[in-house]
């Protein structure tokens, strides 16, 4: 035993101190070649069976545990990997197989053992700070938020029913609030699963890898309206979950889509047609093939009187129409008679793609009414026959919000390809990447644009829907973005409400590039502190030391660290502090709820001559090579992920968040999530995960939120941000949840579990609905 434990320690410290070397002469800590002497020192006693291997042992545990305190204080998740595997060895030391060979014979053949008290006692200490720890949380942030009401009378946009969900944020408004207060805060508890349906639109094995189910229901009168990833329309009982029509759009399989997945329908009633004919309600259905389809909301046929037989072709005024390059994710808008859509672009994959117009067609007859194309933003009227727009224009593809009163539509725009690169971009393509526009819903004309990012190389196009209130009396959007600032402005105007300024910003482009000398940034964010050595994570000591030689490797000055040939460490990453899930708002108590993401990622800038030809096979992917096809650079991208394939970066990687709208002040962040199924075992330990998608809050003070890799419906309590309830899903909750009421005043709240193909939780096809008991 001691002749393999002498071994044992031996070759740990020759890899600590070789690799800790590394660490220290990339400047990073010198903790770890320190430690690999320490494990040599004792190995080399073992091997001589001397006792003070017990000692220099117990002392090393100690200064481990006193650099441990020293680098992240009493927060478990990150003593664990540091200490972990040097307290399992002190206490493999302490078997009495290895202790009682250590030791030594006197002159006079009294035989002396090894004590092993100093090393217990180094020991116990450990196991006890480490005790002390898991009942202590320094990044947490307890508060609550105000619970007078301050509007009594707040606008919620359009006259929707209390009991009903007309559009993909309820209204058009984008608030992902409901007046409905049957489900409260004291008896949430209770929810039960009362029924389930499943869609029978399944993930598939040619299916692209994000392929993903992001659908919020619609509930008008008794009927719920959905869509799926391959964008069959679906009309359900709300009361029973029966099925009551389906339609298969056919829209096909493309290798060549980054994207499977539908966020939702559009519902509009002709006030017009004779109530009860054919196409007096219709259901207006985005596809990945760039169709928009017109259908019967009351039986799913297709209303040939839309454009052409029902079906609206999107492609049409595109210079160049590569085939799954191009399509809507997200469902459209309609106001005043006219269906307002934009489209996505495939990230990184041509400079030959699709343009990012912005349409508005007769929501009647599909007849184009204008167009806004960022290369040409001054001319809005419909494009003449056998013109193009311009061409790889920012594009929109997230949820669009509108206020009829002003006459204004809101637009969250991204950039153009390749996101990583900004030579050659034009005016146009500088002024309105990565910004909000407001455009005049009649005309089409710009009223104001706000931008988040300038010269953006990171992908941090605006996601979200911007969400509408007022505050103080003072109309207002609030616009979540991807790097944790949330721009709250007047959307008569665009001028911050609460304030936005200028900040010096990293250089350090590639030659042929360069970058901002400053970015804005709002006085409300969830933008977090840079990372340093100290914040690299692991589940042991050895993957630890992975991260932080990967981290110091890489290129990182912070905030904005332009993508680079050796590569580059994003962070915030892009796949969002804030993503298409939005925020939700109280707009009585004019309060913000939100699930800040804190993921970082890796940017390389890889040379045209570098990149292999494509493969026939190759599917399509925001993760790994981006081909940027007709640029002089690919970029090689991706999660910071360690060796064993969790993030470098230390927990919590996501958490629930309260906001105080009139004063621009965060009330409360709570780590959200478990790794329950991120890992081989079921463990429920609550260290903060990543999440994609919205949440939805009550009347009641229920905030509801899925969205975690783990699957789990949540409710919190508005108010403290604290978890009053859970429901397990079958599959992954990428969606964003929503509630309604039947004509017997039953309260329901209904989620998607589908999965979510980049985040890897499991697919699947459910719609599950909950109340409380009768």
């Amino acid at each position: 035993m001691i002749i393999f434990t002498s071994v044992l320690f031996a070759l740990i410290g020759l890899g600590l101190t070789g690799f800790g070397a590394w660490l220290a002469v990339l400047g990073g800590s010198w903790y770890y070649v320190l430690a690999g002497l320490a494990f040599l020192a004792t190995a080399i006693l073992l091997s001589r069976h001397r006792s003070s291997a017990l000692t220099v042992y117990a002392v090393f545990i100690v200064a481990t545990l006193a650099w441990a305190l020293w680098e992240v204080g009493f927060d478990w998740w990150q003593l664990g990997p540091r200490g972990g595997v040097v307290i399992l060895l002190g206490l493999w030391l302490l078997l009495p197989s290895v202790r009682k060979p250590l030791g030594f014979t006197s002159p006079t053949g009294h035989v002396y053992r090894a004590s092993g008290w100093p090393l217990g006692i180094a020991v116990v200490l450990s196991v006890a700070v480490a005790l002390y720890s898991m009942t202590q949380d320094p990044l947490d942030m307890a508060g609550a938020l105000p619970t007078t009401v301050a509007n009594a009378t707040p606008a919620l946009g359009g006259n929707v029913p209390d009991g009903e969900w007309h559009q993909y944020g309820r209204t058009q408004y984008g608030q992902r609030y409901s007046p409905l207060t049957q489900i409260t805060t004291a008896n949430v508890s209770d929810l039960k699963e009362v029924w389930r349906y499943q869609t029978g639109d399944v993930k598939l094995p040619e299916d692209v890898g994000e392929t993903t189910y992001q659908v919020t229901p619609l509930k008008i009168g008794d009927t719920l309206y959905v869509c799926t990833p391959h964008n069959w329309a679906i009309a359900i009982d709300a009361a029973t979950g029966k099925e009551k029509w389906k339609f298969d759009s056919n829209s096909g399989m493309n290798p060549d889509r980054q994207h499977q997945t539908c966020r939702g329908v559009t519902y509009y009633a002709d006030a017009a047609a004779a109530p009860g004919s054919a196409c007096a309600t219709r259901v207006y259905l985005p596809t990945s093939d760039a169709r928009l389809i017109a259908l019967d909301a009351q039986t799913g046929q297709v209303c040939t009187g839309f454009a052409e037989q029902g079906t609206l072709r999107l492609e049409q005024g595109m210079r160049y129409q590569p085939a799954g390059y191009y399509y809507s994710t997200s469902p459209p808008v309609i106001t005043g008679n006219k269906i307002i859509i934009g489209g996505a672009v495939n990230d990184n994959y041509s400079t030959q793609s699709q343009s990012g117009v912005i349409r508005a067609f007769d929501v009647n007859t599909g007849a184009l009414v204008w167009n806004w194309d960022s290369g040409n933003p001054d001319v809005t009227t419909p494009l003449p026959e056998g013109q193009t727009y311009t061409t790889n224009s920012p594009n929109s593809w997230s949820v669009f919000s509108y206020d009829e009163a002003l006459g204004l539509v809101y637009i969250p725009l991204g950039n153009q390809v390749p996101d990583q690169l900004g030579m050659g971009r034009s005016e146009n393509v500088e002024r309105f990447s990565s910004s909000i526009v407001a455009l005049d819903i009649n005309s089409g004309q710009l009223r104001w644009v706000r931008q988040t990012v300038h010269h953006d190389l990171w992908d941090m196009d605006v996601p979200a829907q911007p969400v509408l209130l007022d505050i103080d009396g003072r109309p207002a959007l609030v616009g979540p973005t991807k790097q944790g600032d949330l721009y709250v402005l007047d959307r008569r105007t665009g001028e911050p409400i609460i304030p936005v300024k200028e900040i010096p910003a990293p250089t350090g482009a590639i030659p042929e590039d360069f970058t901002s000398p400053t970015q804005p940034i709002s006085d409300l964010t969830f933008s977090p502190p840079p990372l340093t050595d100290k914040n690299m994570w692991g589940v042991s000591m050895f993957d630890q030391l992975a991260c932080r030689i990967a981290f110091e490797r890489l290129k990182y000055d912070g905030r904005y660290t332009p993508p680079s040939l050796e590569g580059s460490l994003i962070y915030p990453g892009n796949f969002g502090t804030f993503n298409w899930g939005s925020v939700a708002v109280d707009p009585e108590k004019q309060l913000m709820f939100g699930m800040p993401t804190y993921l970082a990622f890796t940017s390389q800038l890889v040379p045209r001559s570098q990149i292999p030809p494509k493969g026939q096979d190759q599917k399509g992917s925001e993760q790994g090579l981006n081909r940027n096809d007709g640029a002089p650079y690919g970029v090689l991208m991706g999660p910071f992920l360690g060796p064993l394939g969790i993030p470098c970066q230390a927990p919590p990687w996501g958490y629930v968040a309260g906001v105080d709208l009139k004063t621009g002040e965060i009330a409360y962040k709570h780590r959200n999530g478990t790794v329950y199924d991120m890992t081989p075992l079921p463990l429920p330990f609550k260290v903060g995960v990543p999440g994609i998608g919205g949440p939805m809050i009550t009347k009641g003070g229920v905030a509801f939120l899925g969205a975690a890799v783990d699957n789990y419906l949540r409710a919190y309590d508005l108010t403290t941000g604290r978890e009053l309830w859970r429901g397990r899903l079958p599959a992954g909750g990428q969606s964003t949840p929503m509630t309604y009421s039947t004509d017997d005043g039953t309260q329901y709240v209904v989620i998607v579990a589908g999965g979510h193909g980049s985040v890897g939780t499991k697919p699947g096809d459910y719609i599950i609905a909950y109340t409380l008991p009768k």
